[in-house]
């Protein structure tokens, strides 16, 4: 029989439950989308640089509106903010549905391929403020207490819908022949994510109306970089995943190195979530890291070792592996960094501090998929793979160096942190 301590005890509070539901949703239309995306354009562009630009074309409303983002979380609003994204999303979905149809029915307008990193590019810009804004509605939703079992299940629902997603999205392309029935589905599993949302009736405590100045856009960048625990895991993961990351080369691998069809490249994109839900499922049923700095430290260690793996790997399910490998050990970094970003903020600032982790965040995977794209243009895919988890390996020990509380960290479950920090938020182990 469940009892109030089981992990899923908190699924009891409807507001939670409604955003989970939600989240899980929008994850899973937006991971088939990632795929259909990255599938038609290496189709019929051929190009490793086409696809790398997906990843800047996607970073560059994340730079540009970061700050703005993040000032609006904290002074309006975030339920409504996660409300407007959703639907600005909805319509670029739609927009990519009808240049995928205009590309199957008019053949020799294959060549506007600009339309579609157009609508990456309003629907990146949205993504901006619906993470900044949803990332600090979060802690409004369940206790303190409970907030460290709210991030494994935020992020466990997140990777459940990325395995499941891009499984989904590689079939629907292999039965319909076109990715238009895609993009049409995460049109509306956004709209449902909406609807969801909309349910939700969790009080935000009235926020000050401070005025739009350099000073309250800046204070998210002045709070992380006073805070040498956040500043620490924020860049650890920024470079890791900057070098380490293999996402947007899985088209060339799935079609010419492993030569397993849009199924396999399915498989492939969900082989890595499948890891980090195994991993959230232990963790889940543990109790809260006592050693989370160490553990953040080896899951980024041996994030890169399994990248190194699936570089060099010709083999179908070796490759599953290595990326089921990469997930668990992301999914240990995604908790103890989001976690401690989260409980080490005050409420106050949530919004620009969240913001500024969505930057890092967003500038790892997208520029970190340039990066890819644009090693593997010029020195082959494998190179660009390998190189970029041996890069990951080489970042560990010099944030080890250059951040020694990030080792020492301990347990995730803090006491209220202070409006003004120290310059070093660690907790040190007990002796």
């Amino acid at each position: 029989m469940e009892t109030q301590t089981s992990p899923c005890a908190i699924l009891r509070n409807p507001n939670f439950f409604f955003y989970i539901l939600g989240r899980f949703i929008a994850t899973f239309g937006q991971q088939m989308l990632t795929v259909a995306v990255g599938w038609e354009l290496y189709e019929r562009t051929r190009s490793a640089l086409a696809l790398g630009i997906v990843g800047l074309t996607q970073f560059l409303p994340m730079l540009a509106m970061t700050l703005p983002a993040g000032h609006l979380a904290d002074t309006r609003s975030r339920k409504g903010i996660i409300m407007a994204t959703l639907g600005v999303m909805a319509a670029a979905s739609l927009g990519l549905a009808l240049v995928s149809w205009k590309w199957a029915a008019v053949p020799w307008t294959h060549g506007q391929v600009y339309w579609v990193y157009f609508c990456l590019l309003l629907s990146g810009g949205a993504r901006t403020f619906n993470w900044s804004a949803g990332a600090s509605f979060l802690p409004l939703l369940v206790s303190r207490d409970q907030f460290p079992l709210a991030v494994n299940w935020n992020s466990s629902t997140f990777q459940f819908a990325a395995v499941t997603g891009p499984a989904a999205g590689g079939a629907m392309i292999a039965l319909f022949k076109s990715a238009v029935s895609v993009y049409l589905f995460n049109a509306f599993a956004a709209l449902a994510c909406l609807t969801l949302v909309s349910l939700i009736r969790a009080p935000q405590k009235p926020a000050p109306k401070e005025p739009l100045s350099l000073n309250t856009l800046l204070g998210g960048f002045k709070f992380v970089f006073n805070h040498r625990t956040i500043l620490g895991m924020i860049t650890l993961d920024l470079f890791a995943v900057l070098f380490g990351g293999a996402d947007m080369l899985l088209p060339i691998y799935a079609k010419d190195i492993l030569h397993a069809g849009p199924q396999g490249l399915g498989l492939l994109r969900a082989a890595l979530p499948a890891g980090s839900v195994l991993s959230a499922l232990i963790v889940a049923h543990r109790p809260p890291l006592a050693k989370a700095g160490r553990a953040l430290v080896f899951a980024v260690a041996i994030f890169g070792l399994a990248t190194i793996g699936f570089g060099f790997s010709r083999f179908f399910w070796l490759s599953m592996i290595m990326l089921c490998a990469c997930g668990m050990a992301d999914n240990i970094s995604i908790i103890v960094r989001h976690t401690s970003v989260q409980l080490l903020t005050p409420d106050e600032m949530r919004g620009r501090v969240s913001s500024v982790n969505n930057l890092f965040i967003d500038a790892s995977n997208n520029l970190g998929g340039f990066e890819s794209g644009l090693v593997s243009f010029y020195a082959g895919p494998v190179f660009s793979v390998v190189s970029g988890g041996v890069a990951t390996i080489l970042v560990v020990l010099a944030v080890c160096w250059f951040f020694p509380e990030i080792p020492r960290y301990g347990k995730l479950v803090q006491p209220a942190p202070s409006p003004l920090p120290g310059p070093s938020g660690a907790v040190e182990e007990s002796p």
